[in-house]
């Protein structure tokens, strides 16, 4: 082999490993941007991304979570919850979800006494800042579903309530919560405005809470005592009128001026012993799919109340266990 021969064979060999080393470049920097799945998936750069800039939890680019994820979630989730977490396991074979259902008022008091605890969702916003100012919520809460109230009576009607003005009539006899769970909250603040129209008299939230006669710990328990003919009337929400219930119920809507829309935050609890399972199980409430199963039992999707002003992204600010307050 003369000297130019070896030269060009040595110029060969270089330009064959050039083009190798921009193959390997070109497949390590050029890999399709996959959208995030879960609010414990990160970017490159490593930044934890907010649950509510979440794309569907069941993308095929992020491996099933597994463990135990414990949920605390208000009382009027009871249903949808149980299902999206059967759900969830089916999507993750290695995940066991278990909720405690309680009033969001008093699952706050339950965590904040240290009771563990991976996701919280509340049925106000009011509670999910406590459990915050509490230093027990990590990162961002969200909105990921609403709730409007119904006006609900026995099937016999014994009470003759056709409306939200029935409720003043004297003799009635009304069930309601206690005043700290967010039920509560919603109707004296629906009756504050029903109070303040020109139709109606200004005592009339006066009258309405002169005719309640119990005051129960959670909102499942207000529609038991209408369905057992323990009460004339309740306020609750539009979810708790379920096919199980509806038959023994009568219900009518509140006008609009009057309603609340009661948005529900979710969010991960400080401490989480299976932080990954209970980001990919709030990303899976805010994808399709989960939305699709809060449309099911009568929720607001947060796609259709993102123009909401409750429904907005709050910053900084399966087994059941039962502590069945709402």
């Amino acid at each position: 082999m003369d000297r130019e021969e070896g030269s060009t064979l040595m110029r060969v060999a270089l330009v064959r490993a050039l083009l190798v080393c921009l193959l390997l470049a070109s497949g390590c920097t050029a890999m399709p941007a996959n959208p995030s799945t879960g609010p414990g998936d990160t970017s490159n750069d490593g930044a934890r991304q907010a649950p509510g800039s979440l794309a569907p939890a069941n993308s095929t680019s992020v491996p099933p979570v597994s463990g135990e994820i414990l949920v605390f979630a208000a009382s009027s989730l009871n249903d949808v919850f149980t299902e999206l977490g059967q759900r969830f396991e089916e999507a993750n074979p290695g995940a066991d979800v278990r909720f405690n259902f309680g009033a969001s008022s008093q699952l706050v008091a339950q965590i904040d006494q240290g009771a563990q605890a991976d996701v919280f969702a509340s049925a106000d916003q009011a509670q999910m800042d406590r459990a915050r100012s509490a230093g027990r919520i990590d990162g961002e809460d969200t909105t990921f579903v609403t709730n409007r109230l119904v006006l609900i009576a026995p099937a016999r009607n014994p009470g003759a309530v056709h409306g939200v003005g029935d409720l003043a009539k004297q003799g009635l006899r009304i069930v309601t919560s206690q005043p700290d769970v967010p039920i509560g909250m919603y109707t004296q603040a629906m009756l504050d405005r029903v109070s303040q129209s020109p139709e109606y008299p200004r005592d009339f939230a006066d009258r309405v809470n002169a005719n309640i006669v119990s005051h129960e710990g959670n909102v499942r328990q207000i529609v038991a005592k209408v369905q057992l003919g323990e009460a004339d009337a309740a306020v609750v929400y539009t979810s708790d009128v379920t096919p199980h219930v509806a038959p023994e119920l009568v219900s009518f809507d509140i006008p609009a001026e009057f309603n609340m829309v009661a948005a529900y935050p979710i969010a991960l609890v400080q401490g989480a012993q299976n932080r990954d399972g209970a980001a990919a199980f709030i990303a899976y409430a805010l994808a399709p799919n989960g939305q699709e199963v809060m449309a099911r039992w009568n929720f607001a999707t947060v796609g259709s109340v993102a123009e909401d002003a409750n429904a907005r992204p709050r910053s900084g600010s399966t087994r059941v266990d039962r502590s069945d307050r709402a």
